[in-house]
């Protein structure tokens, strides 16, 4: 592909003023109105004690500023100017600057971060309501909790300390904020965000959990769902998580950190009860059936946090994989990975679904590409309410995504790049208003589809 014109240096010109560059977000915040969020958010953002009174003036069109402003691909405060360029305010109203923007956030405090986690958990009801963002729920429903730990550099960041993260496999300390994460998803839905929470560094995985579990089975419970297993790995596998799940009336299923009372569990289980499961690599027999696999599951009773207010009795899966560094086939050394469940499926069955776990990578992969790229404050309560607006942001997309028929679990770049950042040309803006589009778009029939769905009434 060639240029066809001898452009010069004065031909570009930065002066259309009916020009959008972000074409997506008038469906997609339509969306978000349709759901509540303006009056989610006037009923329960509040500020009472301001630094700067003008600063927490209109709280709504500000936060709302941002969230488009995130959809769009904002990953920093000077980011969120996109949503005032070209003739993004002749179709939009209560559109703000940057400056404005990071003052309110300056604003809040933990009590106000907690008012906009409520307006996180109802306008996903809301959503799903609206969309099948959620669809499937009322048959299974997956509660995963994880946490993240995001790199910040430099001295000012509130709340910054050295945690625990893994980089190609082995575990590194490194300065950051630790956000954690609570999502709902289903066996034909993508995850979305249920509660998030930001954290110091050094927190450690576990901290808070028991809340979030309850609070995300609640809101699974609230969704319709009457099946609800929560998983977790290794550092969610304690007394209080598995509490909270059976007190919240959900199923559990978390990894067990190895110790010698597990290791004499698995110790008991005989050489015929394990059965070979489906694995990368695995080969069926055409004779039986049965897969032939490096990957093989038995399962025990056995119980956890004996002599605590927390012990159960549940069934004790474990994974077994030969270890590669070992090469004798007659002799094979084994690795054990065990976790607590009282899921009642098949043995096999019930181990696929809990690696399935995994999905809430997705999710973070979505938010570290997009708007948790950064954290961009030095006051910790301010990325606090940066976290919650990213999980606001990122159900949105979910959710219209669902009315594309075709982006149903596209990641969240793949929806900005064909639903939200698509430019266009606003004609007759004072009078009816038609959007010009670029001809021969590659998304054209999704993006018209959601447009349809969207404004049909």
């Amino acid at each position: 592909m060639q240029g066809s014109h001898a452009w010069t240096v004065d031909s570009a010109v930065f002066d259309e003023t009916n020009l959008i560059s972000a074409a997506g977000l008038i469906p997609v915040m339509e969306l978000a109105e349709q759901a509540g969020l303006s009056d989610l958010l006037d009923e329960h953002v509040h500020f009472g004690c301001e630094r700067v009174k003008a600063g927490a003036a209109n709280p709504t069109p500000k936060l709302t500023s941002i969230i488009a402003g995130m959809a769009a691909g904002a990953d920093s405060i000077d980011d969120l100017d996109v949503v005032r360029s070209g003739g993004m305010r002749q179709v939009f109203t209560g559109v703000y600057a940057p400056a404005t923007l990071g003052i309110l956030l300056r604003e809040f405090t933990f009590g106000h971060a907690a008012q906009l986690a409520v307006v996180l958990r109802r306008h996903l009801l809301a959503l799903a309501e609206r969309t099948t963002v959620l669809d499937g729920i009322e048959q299974q429903a997956f509660v995963d909790i994880d946490s993240l730990l995001r790199p910040v550099y430099g001295h000012a960041k509130q709340g910054a300390s050295f945690g625990h993260t893994k980089i190609s496999g082995k575990t590194v300390l490194r300065r950051g904020l630790s956000p954690l994460a609570v999502a709902i998803s289903t066996p034909t839905a993508a995850p979305v965000v249920a509660g998030i929470r930001l954290r110091a560094g050094r927190a450690g995985s576990a901290r808070g959990a028991a809340s979030m579990i309850r609070d995300g089975v609640a809101t699974a419970r609230a969704a319709g769902a009457r099946r609800v297993l929560v998983r977790g790995d290794s550092a969610f596998g304690n007394g209080p998580a598995v509490s909270a799940a059976r007190a919240a009336g959900a199923m559990f299923s978390f990894v067990l950190a190895k110790n010698t009372a597990v290791t004499a569990a698995i110790t008991t289980i005989p050489e015929a009860a394990w059965v070979a499961v489906r694995y990368p690599g695995a080969v069926q027999d055409p004779d039986t059936g049965a897969w032939i696999s490096e990957a093989e599951v038995a399962e025990t009773t056995y119980t956890a946090f004996a002599g605590t207010k927390h012990q159960v009795t549940a069934r004790l899966i474990v994974r077994r994989v030969k270890d590669k560094n070992t090469q004798d086939p007659l002799f094979p050394v084994w690795r054990h990975h065990p976790f607590l469940t009282d899921n009642d499926e098949p043995t096999a069955d019930a181990d696929i679904t809990h690696r399935q776990h995994a999905i809430i990578e997705t999710l973070f992969s979505d938010l570290i590409d997009g708007p948790l790229a950064h954290l961009p404050s030095g006051i910790f309560a301010a990325n606090s309410a940066w976290t919650i607006l990213a999980a606001i942001t990122h159900n949105l997309l979910r959710a219209a995504a669902t009315l594309t028929n075709t982006l149903k679990v596209a990641r969240g770049a793949t929806l900005r790049r064909h639903l939200i950042n698509i430019p266009a040309r606003l004609a007759r803006p004072q009078r009816r208003p038609i959007l010009h589009l670029p001809a021969h778009w590659p998304r054209a029939e999704p993006w018209k589809t959601l447009w349809r769905t969207i404004f049909q009434t």
